[in-house]
């Protein structure tokens, strides 16, 4: 099962907070994989691998704009996010998962899968998107045969569980990334939905993306997928849940106190 809640504009700082909360309650059980779908004001972030060199514009120029900075544990370079763009945030047990080799899902199954789900996004739009080999993230080909980044990806994964996500640009102001060097990458082009389709005026709302966003999220991993009214609810529902413990935290030796409620305590032995 994937729960899926759509929150509106949220300040990055805030949405780093949810992350922390509720992976912690998928990693207790409490929670199945949830998936948080978003939007951020101007934001650039900092990935583990990211040189700041590739932050173009000084930090004045970032304070007169109302752009923040925020050096973050996900993998990957710099990007960027702010308004117009749908952000996700799957916090998802890759333990639930199936890789599609028929094992259990590793963080880059996890990744190509994303990469699937946007890919299948844009088709619904008649937007030609794909990958490129070497570089993560989803691509739309351009007239001059040049390929343009319409999404961003990048991850962290703790005792399974991931964080961070994904940007995927449907209305961005394209001209924020001239801010950084987009993921590090030289020459680096990107692009939007709104400049994909033929008729751009048709464009849905954010909101209306993401339940669709979240419905593809749901073909690519084999998952069923329900939205929730609000983080209020999503929070109840995890009050209301017993803890689990994953296979890893089982111990190796069964505790004395269970084995004398079991009937099966240990009897001296005669020397």
């Amino acid at each position: 099962m994937i729960q899926y809640i759509y929150l509106g504009r949220v300040d990055y700082g805030e949405g780093l907070r949810l992350q922390a909360e509720i992976a912690a309650l998928v990693a207790e059980g409490r929670l199945q994989n949830v998936l948080l779908l978003l939007e951020h004001p101007p934001v650039l972030t900092l990935g583990r691998n990211a040189d700041r060199s590739n932050i173009l514009a000084s930090d004045e120029l970032l304070a007169r704009r109302g752009v923040t900075v925020h050096e973050i544990n996900r993998g990957g370079d710099v990007t960027y996010h702010g308004p117009g763009q749908l952000v996700g945030y799957p916090i998802f047990d890759l333990r639930t998962l199936r890789a599609p080799s028929g094992g259990r899902m590793g963080p880059v199954d996890f990744v190509r899968g994303m990469e699937e789900a946007l890919i299948r996004l844009c088709g619904g739009f008649g937007v030609r998107a794909g990958r490129i080999c070497g570089l993560t993230g989803v691509w739309c080909p351009a007239d001059n045969g040049a390929e343009r980044k319409i999404a961003a990806i990048g991850i962290h994964v703790a005792r399974g569980i991931t964080s961070h996500g994904f940007a995927f640009n449907v209305t961005t102001d394209l001209s924020d990334f001239a801010l950084i060097v987009p993921c590090g990458i030289a020459d680096h082009a990107v692009t939007s939905l709104e400049q994909g389709v033929k008729s751009p005026e048709g464009l849905p709302t954010l909101e209306d993306l993401a339940h669709q966003a979240a419905r593809c999220f749901g073909q690519v991993f084999g998952e069923p997928v329900l939205a929730v009214e609000s983080l209020t609810a999503l929070r109840a529902q995890a009050a209301s849940a017993p803890p689990q413990f994953p296979a890893e935290d089982t111990p190796l030796q069964i505790p004395a106190e269970v084995e004398r409620l079991l009937g099966r305590a240990e009897r001296p032995t005669r020397a």
